[in-house]
C-alpha cells in the first residue's frame, strides 16, 4: 500500500493507482476543504447503510476522507464495487490498515460488516486532526492503542507486527498527553498520528482480540463511539489475558513505559473523560447480552485466553 504524508501528496498517490476520478466519501464537515484532486462526485451521509449506492458512483475509486465511519463505507464500496480507496484519516482509528469494515446506520448502529477492500494508499497530515476534539482524540487514540495491544498476544500475531505494535504503543503512550495538553502542536500531532499509523499496520498485521470484541458489541448496540468503548474494554482484557501471555502484556507495558499496563491505559483513558460505562448510559440489565454477543465476535475467538459469557459478564461488570 502506498504511504505518504502531507495533503498535497494526494494527486500523486491517486495518479500512481491510476485514479483520475474517485468518488469522495467524506461527511459535510469537510466540504470546504481543498484536496487539488478531481472527482466523480461526492457522498456526504456517513455512516451509510446505502453502499451499493455507494459503490454505483465509486468511478474508477473511492476516496475516503474522515475517521472510521467514512473509511469503513469507503472500504465497503470499494470492495462491491472491485475499485482501489485511498484513505485521508482525520483520526486516529486506524481503520486504513485492514481490508475489513462495518457498516454503521446514520444513528451509528452496528448493520453489518464484511471483507475485500482494495487499499491502495493512505495519505496522513497531522493538520486535519487539530480540530478533533479531546474525547475524540483520545478515544481514538485509545482504539489505535488496543491495535498495539492486541497485535502482540492473538492468534497470528508474528515478529513484523508485534514490531510495529511496540513502536506504536511507545509513540501513542509519550504523545497522546503532550496532545491534550498542546492541541494544536504540529510535532505533538504528528507523533501522535504516527503511533497510530505504526499500530494499524500491527492490525493489518495481525488480528483483534477480546478488548475489540467487548468495544464492538457495546458500540454497535448503542451507537457508542468505538474508541471510547475501546478506551474502556481494554484494560480489564489486559488483566483477563495476563494470566496466559504475561511475556506479551509485559512487552507492551515496557513501550508504555509502565510496569502496569492496564493501569497506564486507565490513566491515558480517562484523559478523555472515559472511566465507566456506567457514564455512557448503557443499561446495567443489558450486560448478559452484550457478554453473550462479545463471545461470538471474531476478536473473541482470536484472543489468547477463551473466555466464556460468564467471564466477559463479569469483566464487563469490572469496568460498569
Amino acid at each position: 500500500m502506498i504511504v505518504r504524508w502531507g495533503l498535497g501528496q494526494l494527486p500523486d498517490v491517486l495518479g500512481e493507482l491510476g485514479i483520475a476520478q474517485p468518488l469522495l466519501v467524506a461527511s459535510e464537515r469537510w466540504a470546504q476543504l481543498g484536496l487539488g484532486v478531481r472527482t466523480a462526485g461526492r457522498w456526504t451521509e456517513v455512516p451509510s447503510e446505502q453502499v451499493g449506492e455507494v459503490a454505483a458512483h465509486a468511478g474508477d475509486g473511492i476516496l475516503a476522507l474522515g475517521g472510521g465511519s467514512a473509511i469503513d463505507l469507503g472500504k465497503a464500496a470499494s470492495a462491491e464495487a472491485g475499485v482501489p480507496v485511498v484513505s485521508v484519516p482525520t483520526t486516529y482509528a486506524g481503520a486504513e490498515w485492514t481490508s475489513f469494515f462495518g457498516i454503521r446506520d446514520p444513528e451509528r448502529r452496528m448493520r453489518g460488516g464484511g471483507s475485500g477492500a482494495h487499499l491502495g494508499g493512505v495519505v496522513y497530515d497531522p493538520e486535519l486532526t487539530f480540530s478533533l476534539p479531546r474525547a475524540e482524540t483520545v478515544g481514538t487514540a485509545l482504539n489505535a492503542l488496543a491495535h498495539s495491544a492486541e497485535a502482540l498476544y492473538v492468534e497470528g500475531h508474528n515478529a513484523q507486527a508485534d514490531e510495529h505494535a511496540l513502536t506504536g504503543a511507545a509513540l501513542i503512550g509519550q504523545w497522546l498527553p503532550r496532545v491534550v495538553e498542546s492541541p494544536q502542536g504540529l510535532e505533538e500531532r504528528r507523533k501522535l498520528l504516527e503511533g497510530a499509523m505504526h499500530a494499524g499496520m500491527a492490525l493489518g498485521g495481525s488480528m483483534l482480540g477480546l478488548g475489540h470484541a467487548m468495544g464492538q458489541a457495546l458500540g454497535g448496540r448503542y451507537g457508542l463511539p468505538h474508541g471510547a468503548m475501546n478506551a474502556l474494554t481494554l484494560p480489564a482484557a489486559l488483566r483477563f489475558n495476563a494470566e496466559v501471555v504475561p511475556e506479551a502484556v509485559g512487552r507492551f507495558g515496557q513501550a508504555l513505559g509502565a510496569d502496569d499496563p492496564a493501569g497506564r491505559v486507565e490513566e491515558l483513558a480517562r484523559l478523555g473523560g472515559f472511566e465507566r460505562l456506567r457514564d455512557f448510559g448503557i443499561p446495567e440489565a443489558d450486560l448478559p447480552e452484550v457478554a453473550a454477543a462479545t463471545v461470538e465476535r471474531a476478536g473473541a475467538k482470536a484472543n489468547p485466553r477463551a473466555a466464556s459469557a460468564a467471564e466477559v459478564e463479569q469483566l464487563l461488570r469490572s469496568i460498569y
